[in-house]
């Protein structure tokens, strides 16, 4: 078997090209055929809460788009303090050669494991000369951000590229558009006042990207499993931020209006699923003087959304 090991956390193209070349040494080698190990929750997450990342990929969603490389196998190992609390040799010993037994393992070179990310890759080719088997490395994956720089393809840079509403620069180095899930519940009616129904979500822990409004599509199921998975998308309209036309407190709302979706159609929204696909960002979010200018603002939005996605 050619084994990778990671969090893989967004499953960016990046991983792709560890995935890949996984997939190369597992027939130069006449493996059995190709896995990856991953993690759930985040190590950081039961070491450190408050320094875990934010989540790019939900476990439901990870599993899909790992599935979707062509792996044999995906390897999910819930994390605690004792697992993490293994030394290198133990963790080998334990993980890989009692249960696993691998001809090879790919990773990258800032790959780290056991405890207090003690071992690195040279430590694993240390390991692998003794218990048999190969380690191969590979070198990271340079992309060009939206201002001409190449830059390493890697989970943190896409964190940040969201936190910063650069969601065409995060879309380029995941290799597909951001997605977002989470449920819908009832609002105050204001875009539906204002000619706009809006479904308004409950997202699940994931990075939300920076305030603003975006183009992107919506994706509609019954279940977080519903809106991992690949299915029909309507385009559509988001809103990240805060009600400050109309509210003082100024709560964070993240809302989705469907450019093309009729609930007498497709039934009500209420308390099912949305996947929310970023493509581009329309603007930056502001206080209008008036429920009037808010909807005229609205509609232009929604008319550049429609050029953006090719709908028009």
């Amino acid at each position: 078997m050619a084994l990778t090991i990671g969090n893989f956390d967004g499953v960016h193209r990046g991983h792709g090209r560890i995935i890949e070349a996984t997939r190369r040494a597992a027939e130069r080698l006449g493996a059995s055929g190709t896995a990856a190990m991953t993690f759930d929750p985040h190590p950081l997450a039961v070491l450190r809460p408050e320094r875990a990342p934010g989540v790019l990929t939900p476990l439901p969603l990870k599993k899909r788009l790992l599935a979707e490389t062509g792996l044999n196998v995906l390897i999910v190992i819930r994390d605690d303090f004792s697992l993490l609390n293994l030394s290198p040799e133990e963790f080998v010993d334990r993980f890989l050669m009692e249960r696993l037994r691998p001809r090879v393992l790919v990773e990258g070179p800032d790959f780290r494991f056991g405890y207090g990310r003690s071992g690195d890759v040279e430590t694993l080719r240390s390991l692998g000369a003794t218990r048999g088997f190969e380690v191969v490395v590979v070198e990271p994956m340079e992309v060009q951000d939206d201002r001409g720089q190449g830059v390493v393809c890697s989970s943190s840079r896409i964190r940040q590229w969201l936190v910063d509403g650069r969601v065409e620069t995060a879309a380029a180095a995941l290799g597909r558009p951001y997605r977002l899930m989470g449920t819908v519940h009832a609002g105050r009616g204001i875009g539906r006042a204002l000619g706009f129904p809006t479904a308004n979500i409950t997202p699940v822990e994931q990075i939300l990207p920076a305030e603003g409004v975006y183009a992107g599509r919506v994706q509609i199921g019954d279940s977080l499993d519903d809106v991992a998975a690949a299915g029909a998308l309507h385009p559509a309209v988001f809103s990240v931020g805060r009600a400050k036309t109309f509210v003082r407190d100024h709560p964070l709302l993240l809302e989705a209006h469907l450019l093309d979706y009729e609930e007498g159609e497709g039934g009500p929204l209420y308390d099912r699923w949305l996947a929310m696909d970023f493509i581009d960002r329309i603007r930056s979010q502001q206080r209008f003087a008036s429920a009037e200018v808010l909807a005229e603002q609205i509609g232009r939005d929604c008319q550049r959304a429609r050029q953006i996605l090719g709908t028009t």
